[in-house]
C-alpha cells in the first residue's frame, strides 16, 4: 500500500501543535478537519472565508481548532502566534489563490504570496522555533513550456501572470532562507526543517471559489442552467483535494523524524500531482462531472480576449514516488464521483454535523479505511 498510512500519520500527529495558515479557505478547511482527526491540536491563522458559501463555515471548522482571523502580511502578528502557540510544524497554505483574481488585484498577489511567505520564515527565524516546516505553492510556480511531459522539482521555475510568477517567488524565497538560515546540513543545531510542495488543479467538496470550474460548474447543474466554459481545450492536472494533503502531511510527517539526517534530506520542493490519466482537458472534466451528477449541459464560452491563462500543464511525480512512498490513489472518477457527492449533500440541506462526518468518511475512503 502506499503512502500514507493512517498508523503513521496518527504517530505523527497526535498530540502535537500545528499551526495552519490559511484555514479558512478550501484546502486549508480540509487539512484542519484531517488533522483534527488525527489528533492534532490545530491552531488556525488566515483571513476570513473569501467565498460565500465556504467549507469553514459549512463544516463548523472554527470548532476544531484554535482559531485567529489574521493576515501573513504582518509580521508582528506572525511573530506573536509563534510564541503563543509554539508550533512542532507549520502548513502554509495562505494566500491569493487565482490567477484572474491576479490580473485585477496584482499587488496584492505579490504581497499575500511573497512576503506573506518571507513573513512566516522571518518569524520563524527572529523567534528561534524549532519546528517544520511544509511552505504550498502551486503547479503553476514552473516556466510554462507547453511541454507534453511533466514538470519536474529542478525545471525553471517562472510565470506569465502575476499569480504564477508570486508563487514561482515564493518557492525562491523559501529556497533562499533555506540556504541562508536554515541548511539542512544544520538542521541538528537549528531545528528548523523546510520544504515547499507543488500540487496539481484540486477539485473537491466545499470549494466555492470565483472562476474554477468546478465551483462554477455545481452553481450551474444545481441551478438547472449550462456551464459556461471559458477554456474546453485547456489540459491541467485533475486531483482530488485529498491527493496532495495526503502528501504534505506524509512529508511533515518525516520532517518530524527523529533521525536528523533522514529529514535533512527532504528539505527541498516537491510536486504531488495525479496520475497522468488524470491530466484531461477542461471539457472532459465537465463531461464527466454532468455524468455523476446525472444530467446537465456545458457551453463554450471561449474569449479570445481573456487574460492568458496556460493551456498546458502536467506534474512529474516521480521523486515523491520513490522517495517518500507517496502516489495518487483515486482516478478522475473517483475524485468527481466523490465531488459530487458533497455537493449533492449540501444542495438537499445537509446541516453542520452531516457535512463535517461526509468529509470524514471520504478521508477514510481514501485511505482505505472501513468506518464501522
Amino acid at each position: 500500500m502506499t503512502s500514507p498510512t493512517t498508523e503513521e500519520l496518527i504517530a505523527a500527529y497526535a498530540g502535537r501543535r500545528v499551526l495552519v495558515t490559511g484555514h479558512t479557505g478550501f484546502k486549508g478547511g480540509w487539512l484542519t478537519l484531517w488533522l483534527s482527526g488525527l489528533g492534532a491540536h490545530v491552531f488556525g491563522y488566515a483571513l476570513e472565508p473569501a467565498a460565500s458559501p465556504s467549507l469553514f463555515v459549512a463544516a463548523g471548522i472554527d470548532s476544531l481548532c484554535d482559531h485567529r482571523i489574521a493576515d501573513t502580511r504582518d509580521l508582528a502578528s506572525l511573530r506573536r502566534t509563534l510564541r503563543e502557540v509554539s508550533p512542532d510544524v507549520v502548513f502554509h497554505l495562505a494566500a491569493q489563490s487565482l490567477v484572474r483574481r491576479s490580473y485585477a488585484e496584482p499587488l496584492e498577489t505579490i504581497q499575500t504570496n511573497v512576503l506573506g511567505t518571507a513573513n512566516l520564515l522571518e518569524a520563524i527565524r527572529l523567534e528561534g522555533h524549532k519546528c517544520a516546516i511544509v511552505i504550498i505553492t502551486s503547479d503553476k510556480c514552473y516556466e510554462n513550456r507547453e511541454w507534453v511531459h511533466g514538470y519536474r522539482e529542478e525545471d525553471p521555475l517562472g510565470g506569465h501572470d502575476v499569480y504564477s510568477m508570486s508563487k514561482a517567488a515564493a518557492e525562491l524565497v523559501t529556497a533562499s532562507y533555506r540556504r541562508s538560515f536554515f541548511s539542512p546540513e544544520r538542521l541538528g543545531e537549528h531545528g528548523v526543517a523546510v520544504a515547499s510542495v507543488r500540487a496539481g488543479n484540486v477539485i473537491g467538496g466545499g470549494d466555492w471559489a470565483r472562476d474554477r470550474i468546478v465551483p462554477d460548474a455545481v452553481a450551474a447543474l444545481a441551478e438547472g442552467r449550462p456551464i459556461p466554459v471559458r477554456n474546453p481545450d485547456a489540459v491541467r492536472p485533475w486531483q482530488h483535494v485529498l491527493e496532495p494533503l495526503g502528501g504534505y502531511l506524509l512529508l511533515g510527517a518525516r520532517l518530524l523524524d527523529d533521525d536528523k539526517g533522514s529529514a535533512a534530506r527532504l528539505c527541498e520542493a516537491w510536486n504531488f500531482g495525479p496520475s497522468l490519466d488524470a491530466s484531461q482537458p477542461v471539457s472532459v472534466l465537465v463531461e464527466r462531472l454532468i455524468h455523476h451528477w446525472g444530467e446537465g449541459a456545458w457551453e463554450d464560452r471561449h474569449d479570445p480576449s481573456a487574460p492568458h491563462e496556460a493551456s498546458f500543464l502536467r506534474l512529474s511525480i516521480d521523486k515523491a514516488w520513490n522517495l517518500l512512498g507517496w502516489a495518487p490513489r483515486w482516478s478522475l472518477d473517483e475524485a468527481l464521483r466523490a465531488t459530487v457527492a458533497w455537493y449533492r449533500s449540501f444542495h438537499r440541506g445537509a446541516g453542520t454535523e452531516e457535512l463535517r462526518s461526509l468529509c470524514g468518511e471520504q478521508i477514510a475512503d481514501y485511505l482505505g479505511e472501513v468506518r464501522a
